[in-house]
């Protein structure tokens, strides 16, 4: 057969020809040129599809009238010449017909089933229906809503179709080269039918599924007799050379006659998290990493320049306090790595050291409930024990790492005389963040200035202010085990309720206080608002990304909270009230805890709970004064930006943000970046709409809470976080940017930073994915008095806007309301 622009043998393509064969007729073509088996056939390009459309009248963007018009018009001749040619050139007989979308490329989006499939074609004539249908599927409901929740650009949209000669299946069904599910990678997951898989595909038949190690070829799981250990094995090998060929897994779909194995379709397996690059060989040193992002709240990718910023910020810490630096500042510390656009930490050697073993469990106790289990099956997994090695020398050396901070000494004084060392601290945190970082004339001055910033400073004011806030918990804790049964979860918990000297607290109030005070006076809610902007402007939403602009910059957010706290009815009890209320509580919470036990004892118990509420407020602080330097050094790079759009290097002053700071002094030096900006752009947009971000991942591709996390069951259950009921409309929000709040309405977001935190003013109730006791959201919400329940899974995707929800803070549940 000779190829033309309508009709291409699938030998002849490769992966260069997606925009016109579409992925399934490129990864065929790219297949077969390797050696694979793969039955032949031929595809019909996007061109014959644009001439059909073209011939047919069809409006692309009409999605009910073109299918039936793809339909009802006869396939031009030209086009219809050359599929007979190629059908005839196959020597007829039955064939399977298969569509193959040019969108089918995109990492996150696999098409599977979006199109249609249709088996058992034989006659030109059926051919050329086949062919139309597939064609008019482009615009099935399914296809449309499709595109549609992956942001898809349908205007140059084509479909190419695939026509193969039919395998007579004995047996067929799908392969995934890694599990689906829990991500482990290098793990076959077989799933077999007896005849052809489209009874898989559509859920006519139960699969038999079958588990193959594929390094060992040791078959885990065997759940039929359809396939012996030969054919098992054979498929495993074959889907990892696949795997190879490709670089990625693999989703594949393969079919078996009565002497042969082939291979119908082979596609990215989409869903699957991205592993670090670098990381060593999984069976001989597996890797325990926490999400960074997901720790702080923060679901979205980090732009480069945020990502090299923690690189800088972990080096500075390991300067400081290890006791060897890293050889390369820039790069950072082992233990940061990052992969799709996020930052994640290796705990590995946390886990491994039976000094700190336990730490992890401990933490996400307080900060992010739902990862405790995950941590604790972690802990039995015996690819993770603890290496040999004496406790007392490991402990010894976590003691003096920690003694390097000066923390301890701080604790002391802290719980000695809590408002004279926070006063003092304080007044040196402020003379910090202002210090002078050099000279900032040129551009490499800036650069060096940013990073001296970056490496230095944070890890002078981190661990003292941290400190304090171990003070404050610690009393906590002593205090809890001294009152023991005589004071209940909830009480305790309404002595953490409105804390002083948490400066995200503080700045919610005051943004309140300018909705109120200046209501109808706008040049008075100018001044107050760039008074406000002086004191909390280096703020954002995600603001531990660097590359993120803050309210300074971009202060809508801010001024749509205000628009909403204007909105609450006369008779809301206002935030300020309802703080100073809680407040007064807390404090009368203290006497009624002291009481119930005597002499000396309630003397300790009333001090303990009296420094509780003294340092436990600055838990907010030291990210608050971070953040302070995050904004200091954006505002030393940002003209680096305007320096490479000048040179024509960047497009814009924005770009500078999706550069490393190597690719930037590169730049300087000459070199043009637009490319490197695009492409840094295009996989942002990309991970942008990831919906699901690993809380702790292994590097053989394990989510570990898919994997370890039990099944639960259909209640809406998390933590308890914030005591109290509310009623009231769901809003389900993944980003606070533009959003508005109706006064009453539950907030439920995956989580939240200090970004979100003006939202909580009119919330009736707080509903998170994440979180626990101490996280940000928790904190916030205990301090405003409203219920809050948090480590709830997949309560975004559980939970729709618009439904009636009842929210019990100290039960931990959330029901849906009928009606």
């Amino acid at each position: 057969m000779i190829a033309t622009g309508l009709v291409r043998q699938i030998g002849d393509l490769s992966a260069r020809d997606l925009a016109v064969a579409g992925g399934k007729g490129a990864n065929l073509g790219e297949l077969m040129r390797a050696g694979f088996p793969v039955p032949d056939g031929f595809v019909i390009t996007t061109e014959a599809f644009r001439v059909a459309a073209r011939a047919a009248d069809v409006d692309a963007a009409d999605a009910k009238s073109a299918p039936q018009r793809m339909r009802s018009v006869a396939v031009p001749r030209d086009v219809a010449d050359a599929i007979r040619d190629g059908y005839r050139a196959l020597g007829g007989g039955r064939v399977a017909v298969r569509s193959s979308a040019t969108a089918e490329d995109l990492p996150e989006a696999s098409f599977a089933g979006q199109q249609d499939t249709i088996l058992n074609v034989e006659g030109d004539e059926a051919v050329l229906d086949a062919v139309r249908e597939c064609w008019a599927s482009l615009w099935t409901e399914r296809a449309v809503a499709y595109r549609a929740s992956h942001d898809i650009d349908t205007r140059d949209l084509a479909l190419a179709v695939v026509v193969q000669r039919m395998v007579d299946a004995r047996a067929a069904g799908v392969l995934f080269t890694a599990d689906p599910v829990t991500g482990r990678r290098r793990r076959a997951s077989i799933d077999a039918v007896s005849g052809l898989a489209d009874k898989l595909v559509s859920g006519a038949a139960n699969p038999e599924h079958y588990v193959v190690d594929t390094p060992s070829l040791a078959i885990s799981d065997r759940g039929g007799t359809l396939l012996d250990d030969r054919r098992l094995r054979q498929l495993a090998q074959l889907g990892d050379q696949v795997e190879a060929h490709f670089g990625k897994p693999q989703d594949i779909e393969w079919a078996i006659d009565d002497s042969k194995l082939w291979l119908v379709q082979s596609r990215d397996i989409t869903t699957l998290y991205p592993l670090p690059a670098g990381l060593p060989d999984p069976d001989k040193d597996l890797r325990v990493m926490l999400s960074a992002n997901v720790a702080q709240g923060v679901f979205q990718p980090f732009t480069p320049m945020g990502l090299q910023t923690f690189r800088l910020l972990g080096a500075g810490f390991a300067k400081h306090f290890a006791s060897r630096p890293p050889a390369d500042m820039e790069e950072g510390i082992f233990v940061t790595k990052q992969s799709g656009m996020r930052l994640w930490l290796d705990l590995t050697a946390v886990i491994l050291n039976p000094a700190t073993r336990d730490l992890p469990v401990r933490a996400m106790s307080v900060m992010e409930a739902r990862s405790e289990p995950v941590f604790r099956r972690i802990l039995e997994d015996p690819r993770l024990r603890v290496r040999a090695g004496s406790t007392f020398r490991a402990r010894l050396a976590l003691v003096r790492a920690v003694a390097r901070t000066g923390a301890p000494l701080i604790v002391l004084r802290a719980l000695l005389r809590p408002a004279a060392t926070r006063a003092s601290l304080m007044s040196e945190v402020h003379a910090l963040v202002d210090t002078d970082v050099g000279p900032t004339t040129t551009a490499a001055e800036r650069i060096a200035a940013f990073e001296r910033l970056i490496t230095d400073h944070p890890a002078r004011l981190g661990p003292r202010l941290i400190a304090m806030v171990f003070a404050g918990f610690a009393s906590f804790g002593a205090a809890s085990r001294m009152l023991g049964s005589r004071a209940t979860q909830d009480e305790l918990r309404s002595v953490l309720r409105s804390l002083p000297f948490n400066p995200t607290t503080e700045m919610d109030l005051a943004l309140w206080d300018i909705a109120q005070r200046t209501k109808g006076d706008s040049e008075a809610e100018r001044r107050e608002f760039a008074s406000f902007l002086e004191l909390y402007g280096h703020r954002a939403v995600a603001e531990i990304d660097l590359g993120v602009p803050r309210w300074r910059e971009d202060p809508e957010h801010l001024r749509n909270a205000i628009a909403g706290y204007r909105r609450l009815p006369r008779d809301a009890v206002a935030p300020d009230a309802q703080f100073a209320r809680g407040a007064r509580d807390a404090e009368a919470m203290i006497e009624t805890l002291a009481s119930r036990v005597h002499g000396p004892r309630r003397r300790i118990v009333r001090a303990l709970l009296h420094r509780v509420r003294a340092l436990s407020g600055l838990r907010e602080m030291p990210k608050f004064q971070i953040m302070r330097l995050f904004a200091r050094g954006r505002a030393i790079l940002a003209p680096i930006g305007d320096e490479l759009a000048a040179a024509g290097r960047i497009d814009g002053r924005d770009d500078l943000w999706f550069l490393t700071l190597k690719e930037v002094r590169s730049g300087l030096a000459g070199e043009d970046l637009h490319a490197v900006v695009a492409a840094r752009r295009a996989e942002y947009a990309r991970e942008m709409r990831r919906r699901h971000i690993p809380r702790v991942l292994l590097s053989d591709g394990t989510d570990a809470e898919a994997a370890y996390a039990p099944t639960g069951g259909g209640d809406l259950r998390g933590t308890p976080a914030s005591p109290g009921t509310a009623q009231g409309t769901a809003r389900v929000l993944r980003s606070p940017v533009g959003a508005q709040l109706e006064p009453g309405d539950v907030l439920v977001a995956p989580a939240t930073d200090p970004g979100w935190t003006p939202l909580f003013l009119t919330a009736s109730a707080l509903v998170m994915e994440m979180g626990g006791m101490m996280s940000h959201g928790a904190v916030v919400a205990r301090e405003y008095g409203i219920p809050a329940v948090v480590g709830v899974p997949n309560a975004t995707d559980r939970i729709a806007s618009g439904q009636r929800l009842r929210v019990d803070g100290s039960a931990g549940t959330i029901v849906i309301e009928a009606g």
